[in-house]
């Protein structure tokens, strides 16, 4: 993948500002080190940060078509280039190079809107056709390459920026730093930032499957220019109408089929691909697929985490060798994990929650220092197929609220939230909430045990911003969401929150690319999520213990029984052990960027939170303890850890003594 940054006048008539995109493309110069390129016209300048692995060496962007009339910049993959090509090439068009990037002013001159229907891959990109004045932002169906964007009026002229990540729309010097409390709202609801709202005021995640598409010219308005047009979103057919699939053989070769042709095509690349391994069987069958697609066994990479319960490290060691790899191990110790923190969420630009991103962020920095640029991943499968505990949790939950006139399901969520001693709820509340996300959804309890932290430690203005609006408020959801299977509608949730707005951010491209490293994701082929979505739910959750049912029946046929039926662990750096208390594990005494952060002066300064609340709970957890009460306290206090940190990185740089963002380019 690459980087890409730009703006454009919409009036299509002045010059950029001398130095503004140049600095933008430094910005994110970790995303493309080996070549940067630009394009500067009236009205526009565009750049791009090349991270070469299709067309080595004829591959440097910009990219036009034959005349030179249609311009692309472009982050990402199209895996069907060698087939698209020859397509194009009947039809008149002639290519210059042996990069995919060169299909996509082609596809635009064929199909023009109706391209996306041809495009196949992971991709954020920006289309210039200079004969109409007319651009596209585009990004891919599952929020794999992100793509922000703003719109500052600076001396008359309204600007559209746009660049890969946030970071480089600062670097521009035109726009302000200011919270978006509404974004805030988000990471203390889903831990995640799905977008279109960011943590940014005035910044805008273009959202998967959706495009910008305007016109330059006088009578382009900022409103206009930002309107996001959708040419792909998450469905599933209507209940009842789902494939049930009573031949169980045929369920499972189809499965088997469309995700071994996903690696395939994730293996296409013109320099050497490996994968990450972990103990689970998402990972270790895409590392079994690979190793028969290549011939050999694909080099691995694994971390291992000192953490009792949490290290998959030697389950993984024993995948590897029944697969006759030889995985490099990344070791993370709690104190790696803590001084990491700050490094996480510069890369991420949002306040990180989970903390397993650390680990990966060291993971894929070994991968970079081990010289390559491409690695699988098993992310995905989870989210599309069923694989979190609170599925299981909440049919049974689901199945007590089928009980005329007794709204057991309520009743158990309420007695969960009582003995926890966690802010409660009204059955009103319940209902609504339900009502809106299309009916019951087991990802409602897990929202539930993170958002009661908005009541505990937000305080005066801020507090009464986030409690006035519903996270729900500006996702805009399917109206067909009522229509699906209640276990369908769960995993729309996965798809169209956790996987952009974490697994594919914090845990995906933002910390694979701060390290230079391309991620590829066989189970977000455009065919395997067809196909996954057409199953019926029993293909993904069997009775309530059987979860990816059709991907483990498959993983039976490739890996040892005891690997395809293994149990998911989530892994989580406890919060006990960096955050919670004043001194790290090594007994130091000296004041940590933790303590800084999270003293009162820092909590008033950023503005957020109750000084008391946060001092009481971090007395309160170095004490002993356990449950989803403590869970619920740990998430609390870590995405307020979080929160600080970003503020001091991204708007304050004066809560801590580490370095900060601020007045940086």
């Amino acid at each position: 993948m690459c980087g890409i940054a730009g703006m454009f006048d919409l009036s299509g008539q002045r010059e950029a500002p001398v130095g503004v995109v140049p600095a933008m493309a430094q910005a994110i110069f970790h995303r493309g080190p080996d070549e940067d390129g630009f394009l500067e016209r009236p009205g526009l300048h565009i750049a791009n940060r090349r991270l070469s692995i299709v067309g080595l060496a004829d591959g440097k962007q910009p990219i036009s078509n034959e005349d030179r009339s249609v311009w692309t910049v472009f982050n990402g993959e199209l895996y069907d280039y060698p087939e698209k090509k020859p397509q194009l090439e009947a039809k008149g068009h002639t290519f210059r190079t042996h990069t995919d990037t060169e299909l996509l002013p082609h596809l635009w001159e064929e199909y023009r809107d109706k391209m996306f229907e041809h495009v196949r891959g992971q991709f954020a990109f920006c289309i210039w056709d200079s004969r109409t004045n007319e651009v596209v932002l585009a990004r891919d169906r599952a929020g794999i390459c992100p793509l922000f964007y703003t719109v500052v009026k600076r001396d008359g002229t309204n600007w559209l920026l746009f660049a890969s990540e946030m970071k480089a729309l600062f670097a521009s010097g035109m726009v302000e730093r200011k919270a978006d409390l509404q974004g805030l709202n988000h990471v203390f609801t889903y831990f995640a930032m799905p977008g279109p709202t960011t943590v940014f005021d005035g910044i805008k995640c273009l959202t998967p499957g959706r495009y910008l598409h305007f016109k330059l010219g006088s009578e382009t308005t900022p409103e206009q220019a930002t309107q996001q047009k959708t040419y792909w979103q998450v469905t599933y057919p209507d209940r009842g109408h789902e494939d049930y699939g009573h031949d169980e053989k045929k369920v499972v070769d189809g499965f088997e089929a469309v995700l071994y042709q996903a690696v395939q095509r994730r293996l296409r690349a013109d320099v050497p691909v490996v994968s990450y391994l972990s103990g689970g069987v998402d990972s270790s069958l895409i590392v079994a697929m690979a190793n028969k697609a290549l011939g050999r066994p694909i080099p691995t990479f694994t971390v291992a985490v000192q953490s009792k319960g949490m290290n998959e490290a030697s389950e993984a060691l024993q995948t590897a060798k029944h697969l006759g790899c030889s995985p490099v191990v990344v070791d993370c110790s709690h104190d790696t994990l803590r001084t990491g923190y700050p490094e996480l969420i510069g890369a991420a630009e949002f306040p990180v929650v989970d903390t397993s991103c650390l680990g990966l962020l060291h993971l894929a920095r070994a991968v970079h220092e081990h010289g390559y640029k491409v690695v699988l991943t098993g992310e995905g499968a989870d989210e599309w197929l069923g694989g979190y505990s609170w599925f299981k949790i909440h049919k049974l939950a689901g199945w007590a609220d089928k009980i005329p006139g007794v709204p057991l399901g309520f009743a158990l969520r309420k007695l969960f939230l009582t003995a926890t001693r966690q802010p409660s709820f009204s059955y009103a509340t319940y209902s609504r909430t339900q009502r809106d996300m299309g009916g019951h959804n087991g990802w409602f309890d897990l929202y539930g045990v993170m958002s009661v932290n908005k009541l505990r430690f937000f305080t005066g203005a801020a507090r009464d911003t986030i409690l006035s609006r519903s996270a729900l408020s500006d996702l805009e959801l399917s109206p067909d969401l009522p229509r699906w299977h209640p276990f369908n509608r769960q995993m729309y949730f996965g798809a169209r929150i956790m996987l952009p707005g974490h697994l594919l951010a914090s845990k995906g491209d933002r910390i694979g690319m701060h390290s230079s490293v391309e991620g590829r994701y066989a189970f977000l082929d455009e065919d395997v999520i067809s196909y996954m979505a057409g199953l019926h739910p029993r293909w993904k959750l069997r009775g309530v213990l059987k979860d990816k049912f059709v991907e483990r029946m498959v993983a039976e046929r490739w890996l040892p029984k005891e690997v395809a039926w293994r149990k998911k662990r989530m892994f989580r750096a406890p919060m006990d052990s960096w955050a919670a208390v004043n001194r790290d594990l090594k007994g130091k005494t000296e004041e940590t960027w933790i303590d800084q952060v999270l003293s009162p002066e820092s909590i008033r300064k950023a503005g957020y939170f109750d000084p008391e609340v946060v001092t009481a709970a971090r007395a309160k957890l170095t004490k002993p303890g356990r449950g989803v009460s403590r869970t619920s306290l740990e998430m609390g206090l870590t995405a307020v850890t979080a929160t600080q940190l970003w503020h001091h990185q991204y708007l304050d740089g004066q809560l801590c003594g580490l370095p900060s963002k601020v007045n940086k380019s």
